[in-house]
């Protein structure tokens, strides 16, 4: 595990703009260098509708992400990954092997809610 960041003021952390969204659609990324899911995630009326690419597929079927609420980092500017566009960040821990397990939200939310 790496060791802590470095303190950081309050303001730094509020640039972050993470929120929740649910998931439109799951395609295949066969060009992906590792394996990954291309994802249409609903943030809402002030964010919109972004894509991501997440190498989540170990733990994660098409099926189980369909309709799952996750949080991403929606300010980051778009990263362009093989012939992928990927406009949000989304957001998990790594398991014991490294593999990603997403974050998620224990109770129902709405979409585009913001991270405080």
């Amino acid at each position: 595990m790496p060791a802590p960041a470095g303190q950081i003021a309050f303001d730094d952390f509020m640039k972050v703009d993470v929120r929740v969204g649910e998931v439109l659609a799951v395609d295949p990324f066969p060009e992906a260098r590792k394996p990954a899911w291309k994802l249409t995630i609903d943030f809402g009326p002030d964010v919109g509708v972004k894509k991501s690419s997440a190498q989540i597929t170990t733990h994660y079927s098409r099926d189980q992400l369909l309709g799952r609420k996750v949080a991403a980092v929606v300010n980051f500017p778009p990263r362009q990954i093989g012939p992928f566009m990927s406009e949000v960040l989304t957001l998990g821990f790594p398991d014991a092997a490294g593999e990603v397990v997403l974050i998620g939200v224990d109770r129902d939310v709405p979409v585009g809610g913001r991270l405080f």
